[in-house]
């Protein structure tokens, strides 16, 4: 008899892991599927991301004309450590998992990477690809604006005693400043802007359409608050960079738009298809995995790298205490303010 039970028991232990990976199943619920109230709540969505997006980017755009909240003020270190901490969080705590268990689901009948860690190798590349385009671009920019600041000849006494430095002619007076100090600066800004704001459509058309082609409100309803708030605190991100960048008011307003509009888009073109979109299918999963990896690479090293060392590595964060204490903060409360939005997206 002894035996017998002992048997019986390896058996179970042997076909546990079959009955519970039997318990997941790639067929849609028809329980939860009410089409008429989840395009009710696909509608309130695009209303309320539309709006919480543009007020979010609005903010530091429309503050600028506050002396207060201006680049290089206390405060505006402070809100952009926040929103630095709502990036990160966003790319460790709400991207990257989601394509973890897209590219390792078991819906998935052949999967090539299941023996790999291919969503952290994607994310890897991107960080990488990321840093290249920044680095390239920001060479770029640099060297095309020296070029255009060279004088004219004859304008200058002396064209080119120096050559680490550009002139800079003024009716005034006749004199040179070095290279560092003629806009690269402000290139660096606008790099960062515009490779921070791909990273961020990029998962944001990606959300967009799997709540557009979702049909259960069960799904939907806690996810229109949730994303309301994640594009809000995301959009002060965007919308502090878009200041430092110092664009003008079209182009400040075309990015600006663009982030507003990607996600309702999303959701859009996810209304449009979701007859036909199965979010269980292979090409679907591998799709979204592949984009939300390579996102959550782009946001982690934005949020690292070009937002927060370059802030807290600031001489006027270094030599203030309390703007350092208050940034750090900051910067807690927002990533622990995202993380816990996770619960609810």
């Amino acid at each position: 008899m002894d035996k017998r039970l002992r048997l019986l028991f390896i058996l179970f232990i042997i076909r546990l892991p079959t009955l519970v990976l039997g318990e997941c199943t790639c067929d849609e619920e028809d329980e939860d599927r009410d089409r008429d109230k989840a395009l009710r709540y696909k509608i309130a969505a695009i209303a309320s991301i539309l709006v919480g997006g543009t007020i979010g980017v609005c903010i530091p755009i429309i503050g600028k004309k506050i002396p207060a909240l201006q680049p290089g003020k206390n405060v505006f270190f402070v809100i952009k450590a926040f929103a630095a901490g709502v990036i990160l969080a966003t790319g460790f705590i709400h991207v990257l998992p989601d394509a973890f268990e897209s590219l390792t689901s078991p819906c998935l009948s052949e999967n090539p990477w299941a023996n790999f860690p291919f969503t952290g190798f994607v994310a890897m590349l991107s960080a990488i690809g990321t840093l290249m385009v920044d680095s390239l671009s920001t060479s770029y920019y640099t060297r095309s604006h020296l070029k255009n600041a060279l004088p004219v000849l004859g304008d200058e006494e002396k064209v080119g005693e120096h050559e680490g430095q550009v002139y800079a002619h003024t009716h005034a007076t006749h004199g040179h400043t070095s290279a560092d100090e003629v806009g690269s600066d402000l290139i660096r800004h606008r790099v960062i802007s515009q490779v921070l704001e791909l990273g961020i459509v990029a998962h944001s058309v990606i959300i967009g359409i799997s709540l557009g082609a979702s049909e259960s409100p069960q799904t939907i309803r806690p996810l229109v608050a949730a994303l309301t708030f994640h594009q809000f605190f995301e959009g002060m991100g965007l919308g502090s960079c878009i200041v430092q960048a110092k664009f003008k008011s079209r182009a400040a307003t075309i990015m600006g738009l663009f982030f507003s509009l990607t996600t309702p888009i999303g959701i859009g073109i996810g209304i449009g298809i979701s007859q036909v979109y199965d979010e269980n299918s292979s090409t679907a999963l591998i799709t979204e995995g592949i984009f939300n990896a390579a996102s959550a690479g782009i946001l982690i090293y934005m949020a690292l790298v070009d937002l927060l060392a370059a802030d807290f590595m600031n001489p006027k964060m270094q030599t203030n205490k309390m703007l350092q204490v208050m940034a750090n903060i900051s910067l807690l409360l927002g990533a622990g303010c995202m993380s816990l939005i996770a619960k609810w997206a």
